[in-house]
């Protein structure tokens, strides 16, 4: 049969029109597919990061977030837990003005916090420039500084209040082979918080000793090669190459060192419980009382906005100081 013939038959027609129907559907089906990557791959370079961080966007939202909204509802209600909770306004926060034993343990807060934070950034950082150089055992020394750090601090507690137990304890030993006579180290209020601010410098020291002794050896070395070949003594390389370079390191472990002040428990918990008196209880301790003691849980959740809304002035306050200390540099 002629070409021409052969394609204008009736069988050559319906097996057209055959390929014709099964091609068009499956185009069909394929289009949302391809719209889809289409859609993907305009909006993927912006998505991809939001796709990773969702798993601890999800943690956060539910063991912080929300616990957090949760007690700034509570706060302005009066609930013991066991009824339904009584909306009270602004009266848990009234309360706290003419609290005494708050103002106390935020009083109490602050000197621990004053007399921490700076001495363990300072010791921590002459720890780490003088473990950074060549020595014999420095991997050792440096893991013995290290080693409070990774314990419980409810077993760095227990070993701190054996080491200054007033009857049996190892330090009033030392003491009294020198001469000394035995100090009531937990028993009285002038001891008992310098007791829990050394025992919070032995575990804080080897924590910034670390921090700071990564960001030294991050630290080209170029930077203080030229620095000597422009005369400069080690006070001075100090001052105008490793400082500088320090400042983020320091902003961080600042930030991360009045935040662990603000909040410490366990270590006072175990230690003395906030006494003798009221002289070591500082105010999560105090919220802690008031909410599981006392069956307060308003009342505490005012003082836990409180101490979240001073750690949050903090930190945005270090953060403004910081940016405008870059700014000049």
């Amino acid at each position: 049969m002629p070409p021409a013939e052969i394609q204008n038959s009736p069988l050559m027609a319906d097996d057209t029109m055959a390929q014709l129907s099964m091609t068009y559907p499956k185009e069909q089906s394929e289009a949302p597919t391809s719209r889809l990557s289409g859609w993907w791959g305009m909006h993927r370079t912006r998505l991809a990061p939001y796709l990773f961080i969702a798993p601890n966007l999800l943690l956060f939202s539910v063991f912080v977030f929300f616990p957090l909204l949760y007690a700034a509802y509570i706060s302005v209600h009066q609930w013991s837990l066991i009824d339904t909770p009584e909306f009270v306004a602004a009266k848990n926060y009234t309360r706290l003005l003419s609290d005494g034993q708050f103002w106390q343990s935020l009083q109490n807060t602050l000197v621990y916090s004053i007399a921490t934070v700076p001495t363990s950034l300072f010791l921590g950082l002459m720890l780490a420039i003088g473990l950074n150089r060549q020595l014999a055992a420095r991997s050792l020394l440096r893991s013995l500084y290290f080693l409070p750090v990774v314990v419980s601090s409810v077993a760095t507690a227990v070993i701190a209040a054996w080491l200054f137990n007033d009857n049996y304890g190892v330090i009033n030993a030392m003491l009294k082979n020198v001469g000394i006579g035995p100090v009531a180290w937990l028993s009285t209020p002038q001891w008992a918080l310098p007791s829990i601010i050394l025992t919070t410098l032995w575990v804080r020291i080897g924590f910034c000793m670390v921090v700071y002794l990564a960001a030294l050896q991050s630290i080209s070395p170029s930077y203080y090669e030229a620095a000597r070949m422009d005369g400069a003594s080690r006070l001075q390389q100090f001052r105008f190459v490793t400082w500088p370079l320090l400042r983020p390191t320091t902003f961080l472990l600042l930030i991360l060192n009045v935040i662990y002040s603000f909040q410490v428990f366990d270590l006072i918990f175990v230690m003395t419980g906030g006494g003798p008196g009221f002289s070591t209880t500082m105010i999560v301790q105090y919220i802690y009382q008031a909410a599981f003691a006392s069956g307060e849980m308003g009342y505490a959740s005012a003082m836990g906005m409180v101490l979240f809304v001073l750690i949050l002035l903090f930190t945005l306050i270090q953060w403004r100081i910081n940016r405008r200390t870059e700014q000049f540099v």
